[in-house]
Order: structure tokens, then C-alpha cells, then sequence
């Protein structure tokens, strides 16, 4: 499986329209893009990545993440197995435990032992009738301990709103050899104002989740950065600008120890394909 270069986050291609999502799959993998990386915070998702694959040839599809809590592993082994028979070799299974407001949102208190939880979910993978490979498989990890899970457990990490800094330590935590995969979030814009439209709100709703508002603690920004959404945090963690500034960040992730940085590009409207935008990262890529 071919984890490298530049691929594409995008909650379009999972929660948007099927068809235009099997349609603007198969351009990203004309455009280039070695992978497709979906979200899932409820529904098929299962569904999308077959649809996906279905739209592409060579690209590999990636959950980025499948949540744990919203899945039981044997039914998540078997659509492996059943669409790597179908595909060949193309989906790979990005696992994440979420966050706590999100789950007992649902069911009061069932967040708990994450670390615990993720690894019985990964005996649950191996001990089903289709094992999913060590090798299709990675997981979200931002702290030292899910770090070092996925080191041991999967082909590596996904990590989701992080920033170079902490790719380098992803990898420092991983050594050599285990994979190290960063979402990378851009906006082409090049005047901050515009930027902040588009991403403000966005982001404020991912720093009120506990284990990326921890995650950036142990990267150094205050509580300050973390409540005002500062400046400096806003920089770090979105490259805005023209597409020489997102290309420095993900070079920026390279020089780190990434071995594939997938962009999730924002736009005014969050729920449409940034596809003039993917073109013209596709062109700077070369």
C-alpha cells in the first residue's frame, strides 16, 4: 500500500452527495493525490469508503479516522477483508477513540479507559475471522502512550489538528519505520481576516475537545492562545496564504519525519468540493 506524497483530507467525500463524491474522487486521483482520507462521526462510513474505492484505481482510501465507539470490530474486519478482495489492497483502516462530549453526548459516562478500549477494539480486529493486517491499519495517537500503541500495533499514526512540532515528535515516539501521516488543515486565502471567516468557528469547535486542547498544552500554547484562538495558534495550526505557504507547511512536516501529510483544505462553503482549490494545489505539487 502506497502511503506517501500529498493526499486529501475532506468531509465532502463522506458526508457529501455520493455521486458527486465517486466524481470528484476520481479527479483527485487523476490530479495526483495518493490518498483519500474520510471522517466519521456516525453513519456508513463504511458505505463511503466503498463508494470511493469504487470511483478509483490506484488511490489508497483511508478512514481518518473509523471511530472505535461506533463500530464493533468483527463487522469492521469482514468489509476489510471484502473490499480488499474487491479493490485489492487500497483501504486503509485509521482507528481513533474520539473524545469524551461526543460520546456521552450519546450514552452519559460510557467514555472511558480510552487507552484500554482502543487496544481491546485491535484484539477485536486480530481475533476476527478476516484479521485486519498490522499493516492496514493505523492509529489517530497524539499523547506518548497512544504513540506507542501505535508503534507496536499498527503500520503507525494518523495524528488530526497537529503541527510539525508534533510530527516530529510522532516520529521521535515511533522511529524509524512505522508510518507518521499528519492532516495538515489550508486555506487559500492570503488575507488573514478571510482566513479567520472561513476557519474561526471551525476550529473553536475542535479546541473544545479535551485531547486536542491537551495535545496543544504539551506543544507549549496557553490557555490564553487556546481561548482567544490567538494568533499564533490559528498560524500553527491552518496555512493559510497562497499555495507556496501550504506547500512550505507540508515540506515543514517532511523535514519533520512525515512519510505522507494529507491536506484537508477549507473553504467558504464547508460543505461543497474545494475543487478549483484542489486543482491548484495539484498544480503547485507538480
Amino acid at each position: 500500500m502506497n502511503i506517501s506524497g500529498v493526499g486529501i483530507w475532506s468531509a465532502p467525500l463522506r458526508y457529501g452527495d455520493p455521486g458527486e463524491a465517486a466524481d470528484a474522487a476520481s479527479e483527485l486521483e487523476q490530479l495526483g493525490f495518493s490518498a483519500l482520507w474520510i471522517p466519521d462521526v456516525g453513519g456508513p462510513v463504511l458505505d463511503s469508503v466503498a463508494n470511493l474505492l469504487g470511483a478509483t484505481t490506484t488511490t489508497v482510501v483511508a478512514t481518518g479516522i473509523l471511530n472505535i465507539w461506533m463500530h464493533e470490530p468483527k463487522d469492521v474486519a469482514a468489509a476489510h477483508a471484502r473490499l480488499t478482495a474487491e479493490h485489492g489492497p487500497r483501504f486503509l483502516l485509521g482507528l481513533g477513540i474520539s473524545h469524551a462530549p461526543l460520546i456521552d453526548a450519546h450514552e452519559a459516562g460510557r467514555y472511558q479507559k480510552p487507552l484500554a478500549t482502543t487496544k481491546a477494539f485491535l484484539d477485536g480486529l486480530d481475533d476476527a475471522e478476516h484479521p485486519v493486517p498490522t499493516d492496514s491499519r493505523m492509529l489517530a495517537a497524539l499523547g506518548p502512550k497512544m504513540l506507542e500503541l501505535a508503534a507496536d500495533r499498527t503500520a503507525g499514526t494518523h495524528p488530526y489538528l497537529v503541527t510539525p512540532e508534533h510530527t516530529a515528535a510522532a516520529r521521535a515516539a515511533l522511529g524509524e519505520g512505522p508510518l507518521v501521516a499528519p492532516e495538515q488543515t489550508a486555506i487559500l486565502a492570503t488575507d488573514r481576516d478571510e482566513a479567520r471567516s472561513i476557519a474561526g468557528k471551525w476550529l473553536r469547535g475542535y479546541l473544545a475537545m479535551p485531547n486536542y486542547a491537551n495535545n496543544l498544552r504539551r506543544l507549549g500554547f496557553s490557555e490564553e492562545d487556546l481561548t482567544s484562538v490567538s494568533d499564533k495558534l490559528f498560524d500553527a495550526l491552518i496555512a493559510w496564504g497562497d499555495e507556496a505557504a501550504v506547500l512550505a507547511r507540508i515540506d515543514e512536516h517532511r523535514a519533520a519525519g512525515a512519510d505522507h501529510v494529507c491536506v484537508q483544505v477549507l473553504h467558504a462553503n464547508h460543505r461543497g468540493f474545494p475543487r478549483e482549490q484542489w486543482r491548484r494545489l495539484a498544480a503547485a505539487l507538480g
